[in-house]
């Protein structure tokens, strides 16, 4: 095990000697930006267990009250107005070295995309709150055009297409993720030689075995959160700092 003194030292030197890097990062990169979390000791799912089922795809679709109130937390959602915090910075500065293949991200805030990483480089594995669909006939619409709806007076609006249930465009449980995206992801790690987590607990399938298909690969992996992961002990490198403090340190060029 690396000293701890020397950890962040012993990360900045793995990541200047690869070349082919994908990054992976979940919710705590965001909640320096005022997102919170899901599972942490203030996540949304922990204060609030509603939310965990208003996430529920199968409640989401058969409860009206369920989609009122989803409706009504969608006004006034932190990631509507959220700006990039130092973490999101630097990981869209750290793209311009040209070694980073692929962001992978399980957030839905699109603040990658904010802070100037290319989006065709940013794979939302779990989509965006930036988008509704339907449910019935697929058709995307912006979120803020249907928040107007919902201020005005409409407390679950449907679609003006075909009268179908609208839904953010974010996957739900109960709902597959997209098999696209995900070999995609897994091609990308197979061919990477560093796979760097960032505030991820690494608790969600498929997207975890990320890490299992790094390892298979040889390919270095070094886990950055807060809190400890099923996949430290085979981790390269493993930081406990402050996300928006460590990551500008580690991928400064």
């Amino acid at each position: 095990m690396v000293p701890a003194k020397s950890r962040v030292e012993h990360a900045k030197e793995m990541i200047h000697e690869a070349s082919n890097i994908v990054i992976l990062t979940g919710a705590g990169v965001s909640t320096n930006s005022g997102i919170p979390d899901f599972r942490g000791p203030k996540g949304v799912w922990t204060k609030n267990p509603l939310a965990e089922k208003m996430s529920d795809i199968r409640f989401y679709m058969s409860d009206p009250e369920v989609r009122r109130l989803a409706w009504q937390s969608r006004l006034s959602h932190p990631a509507l107005t959220a700006i990039p915090n130092s973490a999101h910075d630097a990981i869209a500065s750290f793209e311009r070295t040209g070694k980073l293949m692929c962001l992978v991200t399980q957030n839905i805030d699109g603040l990658h995309q904010v802070a100037g990483n290319t989006p065709d480089k940013v794979v939302e594995i779990h989509g965006t709150i930036h988008r509704v669909v339907c449910m019935s006939c697929q058709k995307k619409t912006s979120m803020r055009d249907e928040l107007v709806r919902v201020s005005d007076g409409e407390l679950d609006p449907s679609c003006l297409d075909c009268n179908g249930i609208l839904k953010s465009d974010t996957i739900s449980f109960g709902q597959s993720l997209d098999e696209e995206k995900i070999n995609r992801v897994f091609d990308l790690v197979k061919n990477s030689d560093l796979l760097l987590c960032v505030g991820t607990t690494l608790q969600v399938f498929p997207v975890a075995g990320a890490v299992d298909v790094a390892k298979a690969a040889l390919a270095r992996v070094i886990i950055v959160n807060n809190q400890a992961t099923q996949y430290d002990e085979v981790a390269d490198g493993v930081l406990r700092d402050p996300i928006n403090e460590v990551i500008p340190l580690i991928l400064s060029v």
